[in-house]
Formats: structure tokens, C-alpha cells, sequence
């Protein structure tokens, strides 16, 4: 089971509803809808934050205004989260990271971009990244879950009774993405690797012995042999890094950051 379903995570989504609000948070139209979203324009590349099953885009709030102050960030909040509007597309990732490309473009938010996600958000963007490399500058998975964790023994079936029972508290738009995370899982898998541009993995340290606990500590480790050359960093914090240690996942997107820009900045260099 993914730890963004743990009851001690859960609780702190309902903690985070309640939470203020991204700063330049606004509500526009696309394709007839309603899509919530925050942005800060800087310098490029844009870095772009997709959060987790159930959270919202307040998931992002220690770190979100500190990369806005010297980088472009884009974060929003998908179908039926916020004041996000319902749509009728399927739940599935594929479907996930067209819209979130269509809004990009809508909002002038031009690749490439640094992705970071969060817990089913990180399965997202490691397909946008496999699918679309050319667009994107490098990658930030935060506790991501993992392609295959909906496999096997982390089957929805297998979760605890009270773990399934949590399911309740999720919309009807939030209950098909959980359902359609293994089929994820597999476009995931079945996309080119993502391989030449930087990639940092930051995982939760596991504090449980319980058999569930260890699967998932498997699939954490698992990642690098994903993402070859990718670095990974475990750390001592709950499924949510973004709020408990904020600064280690602020400083895994500015080292991105560095990489992309030194990099540009050689290019520019050898062509004059």
C-alpha cells in the first residue's frame, strides 16, 4: 500500500484543506471548465508541482513561494480537487498529463520544465518525463509511488480493511485515479526510460517493520535501478517531505535548477 493512504497521512490532508492558500492563486476557464491554479513568473525553466492523491495543491506551501522567488512555478489542482471543476476523461495518467500540458501551454508556461511530484503525483510526471522528454529539464519524485506498487502483494485487495475504508472520504473523480493507478503504473512502464537529464529521489524512511511497510520500502529502493545516474536521498520524515522537511525537497529542485542553467549556459557559451 502506498503511505499516501496511511491514516496518519490522511489525517494530515484534512489538516492541509484547511491550510492558506499558494500565494498568486487564481481560478481561470480552459476548455470550459474551471481549473484552480498558482503561478510565479521569474526566470526559466518552469518548474511545475503535481501533488498526490487526495492533497491539494496547498501540499506545496513551504516550498512553492521559495523556488517562485528566483525560478518560474506553475502548480494547480487537478479535476474535483479545490475549485478545480469535475471533468468526464478518464482517471488514468495518460489522460492526466495531456491536461496538464494543454493548461501549461494555455498559461504560457512553456517547456522545458522541471517536474516535481509528489505520491501518485510523482507516478504522473515519471510519465510526462518518459513520454515527453524533450520538454522537460529534469525530474523531482518526492515519496513517489513506485510503476509496479499497485502490484503483486500492494494489490487493492490486499490492503488492510480500515486502509479500504478510507476510501470513502474520496470524491468520485479521486476514487477512479486510485483505481486506475495500476493501469499507470503500466503506461509508466511500457514509455521509453527517462534517461539523460538529472533525477533526485527523495523517499521517506520507512519507521515500520510490518510487512506492508518493507514492500514499500522495496519499491523506494527499486527507483534507482528505474532511473539510472538518478541520485536518491532518504529521509527521516512522513509520506508528506514537502511539509515536514521542506528544505531538503527546496533544495533538491535548486540543485536541478543549477544543473539545467549551467548546462544552458554552456550551450549559449559554445554557440557564440
Amino acid at each position: 500500500m502506498d503511505r499516501f493512504f496511511s491514516m496518519g497521512s490522511f489525517l494530515f490532508v484534512i489538516v492541509l484543506s484547511g491550510c492558506a492558500g499558494l500565494p498568486a492563486t487564481e481560478t481561470g476557464r480552459i476548455d470550459d471548465r474551471s481549473v484552480e491554479y498558482a503561478q510565479i513568473t521569474q526566470a526559466a525553466p518552469v518548474v511545475v508541482f503535481e501533488n498526490g492523491l487526495a492533497a491539494s495543491m496547498k501540499s506545496w506551501s513551504k516550498v512553492f513561494p521559495e523556488i517562485g522567488k528566483d525560478a518560474t512555478v506553475f502548480a494547480y489542482n487537478r479535476p474535483s480537487y479545490g475549485d478545480s471543476d469535475p471533468v468526464a476523461t478518464p482517471r488514468d495518467g495518460a489522460h492526466v498529463v495531456a491536461e496538464l500540458r494543454v493548461l501549461l501551454r494555455h498559461k504560457g508556461m512553456n517547456p522545458p520544465y522541471v517536474l516535481v511530484g509528489h505520491s501518485l503525483g510523482g507516478l504522473y510526471m515519471q510519465l510526462f518525463a518518459r513520454r515527453y522528454p524533450d520538454e522537460v529539464a529534469g525530474l523531482v519524485l518526492v515519496d513517489s509511488t513506485h510503476p509496479a506498487q499497485f502490484d503483486g502483494f500492494g494489490a487493492l485487495e490486499n490492503w488492510p480493511f480500515w486502509t479500504r475504508m478510507l476510501k470513502l472520504f474520496l470524491t468520485d473523480l479521486q476514487k477512479q485515479e486510485l483505481a486506475a493507478a495500476k493501469s499507470t503504473g503500466l503506461e509508466v512502464l511500457h514509455a521509453p526510460p527517462f534517461i539523460g537529464k538529472p533525477i533526485i529521489i527523495l523517499s521517506a524512511i520507512q519507521d515500520s517493520t510490518s510487512e506492508m511497510a518493507q514492500f514499500v520500502k522495496e519499491k523506494q529502493t527499486d527507483f534507482v535501478r528505474l532511473y539510472p545516474g538518478s541520485r536518491q536521498l532518504w529521509i527521516d520524515s512522513g509520506h508528506f517531505i514537502q511539509q515536514d522537511k521542506p528544505e531538503v525537497v527546496i533544495t533538491a529542485i535548486r540543485d536541478i535548477l543549477a544543473q539545467y542553467r549551467s548546462t544552458a549556459g554552456n550551450a549559449l557559451t559554445i554557440q557564440r
